[in-house]
């Protein structure tokens, strides 16, 4: 290890004492004790995390309060827009630093938990992109949170290995695997397992600091310069949001003795008012950046979240609010436009369908639908685009591939600068189409089914799995009442939540107050 991986483990030998973590001054760790948990959570891996907790704390408080402002402005008629103050920003001609060779080619990239076998069978996945995933992927208890360093861990330095004793196989990285992206949970989650100070941790500076204190060395060192981190980085509202991840990456940086800009993020445009905000969140994070990403499935809940108080603004069925929608279409357009602006890449949404292995008939339907919502991304320009699925993941590099040829990319070939000017106007533009019973169940169920997976510690993508092995019956018990309490509460309050899980959070967490041990 370099840099400051070598001076702490010099300062940390023999610090150990009892059952318990060792923890610094002011950090308590209020989860479960588990030696190989204890690998990820030493002395100075928890100073770092704590170091930028009590420097960005504050800012992050500030942040927060503004979205709640925000919130307030448009339940009370307000809309969201263009900020007058930054068109400087917006109206200049400046680019972000260059991408890096390593990444130059994003075509087609798979996502999931941060699961160890999920982790092998994507890396090995011929995808050009993992992103190992903290947040939306993956409930964020501390089982699931730890097990994801330490397997996030053993991949980064390549001793990554899970042995399957049910199917008596083996899994290990191939010789060539994608390259790997992390996504941190949001600002706005909370890491109850982690106090700092008497209070919460950040979620997401703790899925940062931890994986970068552990891992950023052996990326240089196996990789070279200019081969990570890299990140997603979700669930933001506002460029000031940004700005404090790359002062964080700043801080990173320095205290690691590596190169500035070495850390470089994607970011999901997966709220509405930050679609008003793309130009400005790539200016602050334009040494740290690697382009913006089209999170459409968010991005329509944002709609419903930051309209809540519009009646005139409710939206059709699920099913009738898709890309040709012109509100959705003007969003990924002026993604693409800006991210090229700036010569960065314009990733594509999640190709959500999961092969049908049983139904020959079904699985070429499922798959038609893929091609077509792949054919209308890379057509717009989008540089890459996402896949749920190993089985996808052919579907949509051949799709990519036969439009883009051997460009590792569009940033330079789909620069437009006769195109028709996107408007506020065509941004916010109702969503036409018609509501029905049948719509809102579909939604009601698949809202309690999302709740009841994330309350059981489980990703919404197992739900079909577990019914199929647990059976019906007991499909039905577990946490399922719970699941329905907490949507119904959530769908007769007089406000919505930010997020749906927010509430559900503290149904998850598991204090063990004997888990610090101090000198």
């Amino acid at each position: 290890m370099l840099g400051f991986g070598t001076f702490s483990h010099s300062i940390s030998a023999g610090r150990k004492t009892g059952m318990g973590y060792d923890v610094p001054e002011g950090v308590d760790i209020r989860g479960r004790y588990d030696p190989e948990f204890a690998r990820i959570l030493t002395r100075d891996a928890l100073q770092f995390v704590a170091d930028l907790q009590r420097e960005f704390r504050n800012h992050i408080k500030y942040a927060m309060e503004c979205r709640k402002e925000a919130k307030m402005r448009y339940n009370n008629g307000a809309m969201p827009g263009f900020d007058p103050a930054t068109k400087s920003v917006r109206d200049a001609e400046w680019a972000c630093a260059p991408v890096p060779p390593a990444v130059a080619d994003r075509r087609v990239e798979i996502t999931g938990p941060v699961e160890r076998k999920m982790i092998i069978n994507a890396l090995n996945s011929g995808a050009k992109v993992f992103m190992a995933d903290f947040e939306d992927a993956l409930s964020p208890s501390w089982e699931n949170l730890m097990s994801g360093q330490v397997n996030l861990k053993d991949a980064v330095n390549g001793t990554i290995s899970f042995h399957d004793q049910a199917r008596n196989r083996a899994y290990k990285l191939n010789e060539h695997t994608a390259k790997l992206f992390v996504r941190p949970r949001g600002w706005h989650l909370p890491e109850d397992h982690i106090l700092i100070d008497g209070e919460p941790a950040t979620g997401c500076l703790v899925d940062f600091g931890l994986y970068f204190f552990h891992n950023y060395a052996a990326f240089r060192e196996n990789q070279g310069e200019g081969c990570g981190p890299f990140l997603y980085l979700p669930k933001m509202e506002h460029s000031r949001e940004a700005r404090i991840w790359n002062n964080v990456f700043e801080k990173a940086e320095k205290m690691a003795g590596i190169q500035r800009g070495s850390i470089r993020a994607t970011v999901l445009i997966e709220t509405l008012p930050a679609v008003f905000q793309m130009d400005e969140i790539l200016y602050e994070l334009r040494d740290h950046s690697v382009g913006l990403n089209c999170g459409r499935w968010d991005y329509i809940f944002s709609y419903v979240k930051t309209f809540q108080a519009h009646p005139d603004r409710l939206l059709p069925d699920r099913v009738l609010v898709g890309m040709a929608q012109h509100f959705m279409k003007s969003y990924c357009d002026l993604l693409i436009r800006t991210c090229h602006r700036r010569s960065v890449h314009a990733m594509g949404g999640m190709a959500a369908q999961i092969p049908i292995r049983d139904d020959p008939a079904a699985n070429e339907a499922a798959l038609e639908l893929v091609r077509k919502d792949k054919l209308r991304e890379v057509k717009a320009g989008h540089d890459g685009t996402w896949a749920a699925h190993p089985g996808l993941i052919p579907t949509c590099m051949e799709v990519f591939t036969n439009y883009m040829g051997n460009s590792p990319n569009q940033i330079e070939t789909m620069k437009r600068g006769d195109a028709a000017v996107i408007t506020e106007e065509d941004l916010l533009q109702i969503p036409r189409g018609v509501r029905t019973m049948e719509g809102l169940r579909l939604n009601t169920r698949v809202g309690i089914q999302y709740m009841a997976a994330w309350l059981t510690g489980t990703g919404s993508e197992e739900m079909a799995r577990i019914e199929r092995e647990v059976g019906k019956d007991k499909f039905k018990t577990g946490k399922y009442k719970e699941a329905c309490r907490i949507f119904t509460q959530q769908c007769t309050a007089p406000a919505l939540d930010d997020f749906l899980t927010l509430n559900a959070y503290s149904h998850i967490v598991m204090h063990h107050p004997d888990g610090s041990s101090r000198l």
